[in-house]
């Protein structure tokens, strides 16, 4: 603190004074681990870019593609795909992996894993577990994890953010040295656009994974938060709260425990994918995080997609991180080729599922579950630069016994599933996008006369600032009403008795939280673009009142009870006017029909 006063009243920059110090995160527990053997000398011929730096380190981009290249090379194992650009114009690299790469994909009965790191390439320890696995497959004693499963290795899906690298990107993360940052070069954060899809980097990463539908999909982070005593955590949507019931109760019957034991047996902590109820009082509980499919274990749940959410945590070393993510990668393997066609069998009894209802979003249950919690002490201090309290984590490993747990398994929105949704062709962004989460869509080549239900908005609120690029609906509330509609041709159909159904649901029903209508992506029936002029509108309202006496009443009962309507002479004209059939019947109208 004196440092700091010292260096605040010099007008000094406090980066050199921070970088010298090194000091500002809590301590760390001395580890070593088993999994330490897994690190080859500067004169091995393979030796990863990361380990010529003892893992305190990560390659730029350029130098990563370069190994991979040559790795790729020298092997018949692994075979180089682009698949796609980022925004700023670099390659999406992905390395696949396989005793026949020609026929990768092509056998159902045969499991395939998507391994993706660097999606925040500030957090880019699954890029340097990957590259020393992919070498020990390709010239280590590591190729019989190829004995009956093939594996997608994506190293970078952001590299824009890989590249802008800094020592000053992660102030809450101990290495690598130098970090990416967190967003892409368009400032949109990829772990927040699997429904929406902004992003080139995500559009390409829906096509590989609609292209060759894996089985398994593991997704690597780094924790930002609480301090404790795990050095490897990981999470999916749990079976109480998914929607693939059967693949959630793989994971957690099957896939959780053998990976915990194998890294435990490693010498690693393996914890769940929790967060703090409050971060200035660690002993209110934790909380158990249920997520929507704007989030990759989200998404997974509800295309049928078996998703684990890697968090490594951030205050571990870097080296501990990197060879505690190559034992979970290397034992999802092993035991895929165990299990794996248990987890196909389950995934798809997902996709051939077809529920009448579903759940939209849960939210936290008041009664907790109890966990032993491996955590650190802590102390609250004064800051004498906020004038507030703060947590100062001591780095002491402690054991907070039956620790509440608060799981999001309390259903808060869910709806019935309709038999199809219907949308206009003039819907042109959102089919695109469809078509992009590899959704079945059907055209209408004559016209149809169906019964369907119309949404019409009885209130919204839009948020005050963007989120991940957009205005998103803050709330909004809703009617329906059936309707008969002839729908001409050109119209599209979006049936639900379909694999993806699920995930057209959470894209398409409005009240679901990242649905394109709660993405912002209909602003154009908030809108109305005709009006009238009091000298056209005065006449029709005097013929109204004589036709309908009954509607005199009804206005001096709206006056009475809304003072905005009897202070607004405007808004007196509207009351009539939206009731006219000059007013705008598509005004506040959901452009998608259901169909029930």
């Amino acid at each position: 603190m004196k440092a700091l006063r010292t260096a605040l009243l010099l007008g000094c920059s406090l980066s050199p004074l921070l970088a010298a110090a090194n000091d500002h995160l809590p301590a760390v527990p001395a580890w070593r681990g088993s999994s330490e053997a897994l690190v080859q000398s500067k004169s091995q011929p393979w030796v990863t870019p990361a380990e010529l730096t003892g893992l305190n380190d990560s390659p730029d981009y350029a130098a990563t593609l370069s190994y991979i290249s040559k790795l790729v090379d020298s092997s018949e194992l692994l075979e180089l795909e682009q698949f796609g650009v980022s925004a700023q114009g670099r390659p999406l690299m992905l390395v696949k992996a396989s005793k026949a790469l020609h026929k990768i994909a092509q056998n159902p009965a045969r499991p395939l894993l998507l391994v993706q790191a660097g999606i925040h390439s500030g957090e880019i320890d699954g890029k340097d577990a990957g590259l020393m696995l992919l070498r020990d497959i390709a010239h280590g004693d590591k190729a019989a994890l190829l004995a009956n499963v093939d594996v997608l290795f994506i190293p970078v899906l952001s590299p824009d953010g890989h590249e802008r690298r800094s020592r000053y990107n992660r102030m809450n993360q101990r290495g690598p040295l130098q970090q990416g940052w967190r967003a892409t070069a368009q400032n949109l954060n990829l772990n927040r656009d699997y429904a929406k899809a902004d992003a080139p980097e995500m559009q390409a990463l829906l096509g590989v994974i609609n292209r060759y539908q894996p089985d398994l999909y593991i997704d690597v982070h780094v924790t930002d938060g609480e301090d404790y005593q795990y050095d490897i955590t990981y999470g999916f949507n749990e079976p109480f709260a998914a929607v693939s019931v059967n693949a959630a109760s793989w994971l957690s019957k099957v896939y959780r425990p053998a990976i915990n034991a194998a890294l435990q047996s490693a010498g690693h902590i393996p914890g769940p994918l929790v967060f703090g109820v409050d971060s200035s009082d660690f002993s209110k509980g934790i909380s158990g995080w249920t997520a929507s499919p704007r989030f990759s274990n989200g998404y997974g749940d509800v295309r049928h997609l078996p998703t684990i959410l890697v968090e490594n945590h951030s205050l571990k070393p870097y080296r501990q991180r990197v060879l505690g993510t190559y034992v979970l990668l290397e034992h999802s393997l092993k035991l895929l080729n165990e299990q794996g066609k248990a987890l196909i069998m389950a995934r798809q009894a997902d996709m051939n599922a077809r529920p009448q209802r579903m759940v939209l979003s849960y939210k936290a249950s008041e009664q907790p579950d109890f966990i032993d919690f491996k955590g650190m002490r802590y102390e609250v201090r004064q800051s004498d630069v906020s004038g507030a309290s703060y947590v100062h984590w001591t780095g002491e490993p402690k054991l907070y016994p039956q620790l509440p747990l608060y799981w999001d398994k309390v259903a808060d929105k869910e709806v019935a599933i309709p038999k199809a949704f219907w949308l206009g062709p003039e819907q042109q962004t959102v089919l695109a996008r469809l078509k992009l989460h590899g959704i079945e869509l059907t055209t209408l080549d004559k016209p149809q006369k169906l019964t369907l239900q119309q949404v019409s908005i009885t209130g919204y609120q839009f948020a005050d600032k963007p989120f991940e690029g957009r205005f998103m609906l803050q709330s909004a509330s809703f009617n329906r009403s059936n309707v008969s509609r002839t729908l001409p041709a050109g119209w599209v159909k979006v049936s639900t008795d379909q694999p993806l159904g699920r995930l057209a649901v959470a894209l398409l029903a409005p009240g679901a939280p990242d649905s394109f209508f709660s993405w912002g992506f209909f602003p154009g029936m908030f809108e109305r673009t005709e009006y009238f002029e009091p000298y056209a509108i005065e006449p029709l309202i005097a013929r109204m009142l004589t036709e309908q006496p009954e509607l005199k009443q009804q206005f001096e009962q709206a006056l009475a009870q809304d003072e905005a309507l009897r202070n607004n002479p405007r808004e007196r004209y509207n009351w009539f006017y939206r009731q006219m059939p000059y007013y705008d019947q598509q005004y506040l109208k959901y452009p998608v029909l259901l169909e029930p």
